[in-house]
């Protein structure tokens, strides 16, 4: 699509950056909004610990984008910053940021489970925007399709392949899937059971979409555990989703039930 934002001689703003930082700064005016109505919480604590997140979050992704192909970006280590502003994963993200926030949440005493149930809107937030961001830069691309929303990308700077094909726009796919994934989670919280029932249905409805959404993506470079069968992103999903039902079970029985 449109890789560059805008361009002013050699100052070049790119898409997908520009749409994360949209993300980001919206995703933290929710969780300073909520975290002091319903918490009380000083809205620049919040600010402190979205440093802290985001810096993780690029640490994480990028390096788990390095290891989806190790012997060209470390071989030699200068290669890492072929593409710098592009290229992350989003469970290397995930996985690089989470612990940083509980640490923190820990740290400041706040409650842990309602913090985590409100970053989990935060997060996909900032995801779906992101994912937007991916479509203009033509990363995470899908595999070639004779449907009619298939889209065909022509900038020579996109990274989708091959271009002047129409392919699955895997990337609309999981942002249109991510803001429905809000806007369910924000319905059903005036239901909600128990503390860290938001967070723990997030990460299982996150992972079983972003599992079949892999079925048509059509970047190979991600890497499988088995071939053409079981990518890394849906072997990663699978773990997520038993690890967080069983915390799902286990919360719903302590007595952090909600009145």
């Amino acid at each position: 699509m449109h890789p560059e934002f805008f361009s002013l001689g050699s100052f070049t703003i790119h898409t997908y950056g520009f749409l994360i930082m949209i993300g980001a700064l919206l995703a933290y005016l929710y969780m300073a909004r909520v975290a002091k109505k319903d918490l009380g919480i000083d809205p620049d604590k919040i600010q402190t610990i979205a440093i802290y997140v985001i810096f993780a979050a690029f640490v994480g992704g990028k390096l788990f984008f390095y290891f989806e192909k190790p012997s060209f970006y470390f071989n030699p280590p200068s290669n890492m910053l072929v593409n710098f502003r592009t290229g992350f994963v989003f469970y290397g993200s995930l996985i690089c940021a989470l612990p940083i926030a509980i640490w923190y949440f820990r740290k400041e005493k706040w409650p842990l489970w309602p913090m985590m149930d409100r970053l989990a809107i935060a997060t996909l937030i900032v995801h779906s925007f992101g994912r937007m961001g991916c479509f203009f830069a033509g990363c995470c691309y899908g595999t070639p399709t004779d449907l009619p929303w298939g889209v065909t990308f022509t900038d020579e700077l996109s990274q989708a392949e091959p271009l002047h094909t129409a392919l699955h726009p895997t990337q609309l796919y999981e942002s249109l899937f991510l803001i429905g994934l809000m806007i369910f989670l924000l319905i059903f919280k005036r239901h909600q059971r128990f503390q860290g029932q938001l967070f723990m249905i997030y990460l299982m409805t996150y992972a079983a979409g972003r599992g079949i959404i892999e079925i048509f993506r059509g970047d190979l470079r991600r890497g499988f555990i088995i071939e053409d069968v079981l990518s890394h992103s849906q072997f990663i999903s699978l773990l997520l989703i038993a690890g967080a039902l069983w915390w799902y079970r286990r919360l719903s029985k302590t007595k952090r039930i909600l009145n």
